[in-house]
This record gives C-alpha cells, sequence and structure tokens, in this order.
C-alpha cells in the first residue's frame, strides 16, 4: 500500500499523488476517491488510529467534509498536503507565497536570470532556497535538490529540464 502515515518526503508526497490521480486530471475523484479513502482507512487501522465507527459511505462523508474545502467532491493536491504528514508541506508554502498571478509573473522575472523564458532547474532551486527561507523553513542542500526535481517532476510536461 502508498499510505503507511510515516511522515513523507516531498518525492513520496509526489508519487502517492501520482498513483491516485490515475487519469492525470489533476484531482482524485471518482473511483480514484474510493480507492484512495479504502487504503487511507487501511493505514489508519493497521497504525491503530481507527477512525469512529460508521459504514464506509458515512466515513467518505465526514471526510469530504473535512478535507475538500471547496466541495467539489474531488481531492486537489493542495487538499491532499493538508491530509498526508508530509515532512515540509512545501506545496502550500509554495501556494501561500506566491499568490497572484502579478506576484508569480514578478517572481518568474526575478528567478528567470537568463532572461530565457524558461526556468531551469538552477534558477528553480535558486527560488526554492528563497522561499524556504522567507517560510523560515530549515533545509539543506540534499533537501533542497531533493525539492528542485520533485517540482521539476510535477510541472516539467515535456521533460526537457525546465519550467516554461
Amino acid at each position: 500500500p502508498h499510505l503507511h502515515l510515516a511522515e513523507l518526503t516531498a518525492s513520496q508526497f509526489l508519487d502517492i499523488w501520482k498513483h491516485y490521480d490515475s487519469d492525470g486530471n489533476g484531482y482524485i475523484e471518482g473511483k480514484e476517491l474510493e480507492n484512495f479513502f479504502q487504503e487511507l482507512e487501511s493505514a489508519r487501522k493497521g497504525s491503530g488510529v481507527d477512525s469512529k465507527n460508521g459504514n464506509f459511505a458515512e466515513k467518505m462523508k465526514e471526510f469530504m467534509q473535512k478535507y475538500d474545502k471547496n466541495a467539489d467532491g474531488r481531492i486537489e493536491m493542495a487538499e491532499l498536503a493538508q491530509i498526508l504528514p508530509t515532512e515540509e508541506n512545501f506545496l502550500l508554502c509554495f501556494r501561500q507565497h506566491v499568490g497572484s498571478s502579478s506576484e508569480f509573473m514578478e517572481a518568474w522575472r526575478k528567478y528567470d536570470t537568463d532572461r530565457s523564458g524558461y526556468i531551469e532547474a538552477n534558477e528553480l532551486k535558486g527560488f526554492l532556497s528563497d522561499l524556504l527561507k522567507k517560510a523560515n523553513k530549515p533545509y539543506d542542500e540534499p533537501k533542497l535538490q531533493e525539492y528542485t526535481q520533485t517540482i521539476l517532476r510535477m510541472f516539467d510536461i515535456n521533460g526537457d529540464g525546465k519550467l516554461g
């Protein structure tokens, strides 16, 4: 099973996301959501964190009321980041510090140091380093490298090693 409720690294979180979002549409929904919830319940029982009694449908309804913040009937990546025990909630950190599109473009221009129109791995690493400092999150070089590679795995759609 993918869910063992130990603290997850950013890379492990992304692997779990990709496992459950099997159609790759950016949401865990329908049968994907049922599979996720069944494994989550199983992992909770296995670690002694049993949820209160009730049937599957009731438990799932309570779960969705608690975690489906926008009530659209599916789980988004940011919602999953709040559910799973992620070591550094870098996704929420990223979203919190780059909120509006104007802030995003300002950050893009600042970190696209060679003005190529792309954020290469070294530029992304600088951005993530500054982001972690701003959020007062401790990190070391291997962790920064892991975050950089994880962000590239998430958003580098064509696999060219840079963000467009």
